[in-house]
């Protein structure tokens, strides 16, 4: 028997921010995770080295969109610099396929603002002026389906917004 896969493509995304459809994005990057190793050598073993698995690493996403009138992200990022509660959400980014089904979702857990730009301004450009919002972030779920934040319901810190990991 012969396992089939839906591939779809890359441009019909969404994301959402605390379980809200938040904004629609041209562009999103850098989902990803790292796991460190720590190699070690064993007396008397020449010919392998056994390894230990140390925390992950995850990458920082990036998102761009155009810029409207609304200033939700700043005002995010201006919590943080405030040192205000609440300052960690869940993101998930759900992928679509063309029938509008959602095949796959990142769910970002406890995101934070790391970083807020506005492209070059300039007299004569024809194009849409963008900002972009890059996000750290303590977990990742990823799940088929999905959506509405599958961290519901977990653990956390209502003053800090710390997720306290699973249950």
């Amino acid at each position: 028997m012969t396992e089939t896969f839906n591939y779809v493509t890359a441009n019909r995304f969404y994301v959402e921010i605390d379980s809200q459809i938040s904004a629609s994005f041209s562009e999103c990057s850098g989902i990803g995770v790292t796991l460190k190793t720590q190699s070690i050598v064993e007396g008397g073993v020449n010919g392998q080295q056994r390894f230990f698995i140390d925390n992950p690493e995850f990458s920082n996403v990036i998102l761009k969109r155009g810029i409207t009138d609304s200033v939700d992200f700043w005002a995010w990022i201006k919590a943080v610099l405030t040192n205000t509660s609440k300052q960690r959400r869940n993101v998930s980014i759900l992928l679509f396929n063309q029938a509008g089904e959602t095949m796959q979702a990142w769910t970002l857990v406890g995101a934070i603002p790391v970083g807020w730009k506005a492209d070059a301004l300039q007299a004569n450009a024809e194009s849409v002026a963008l900002e972009e919002l890059t996000l750290a972030y303590e977990g990742l779920k990823i799940e088929k389906g999905g959506g509405s934040d599958p961290t519901k319901g977990e653990p956390r810190d209502h003053k800090t917004g710390y997720f306290m990991g699973d249950s």
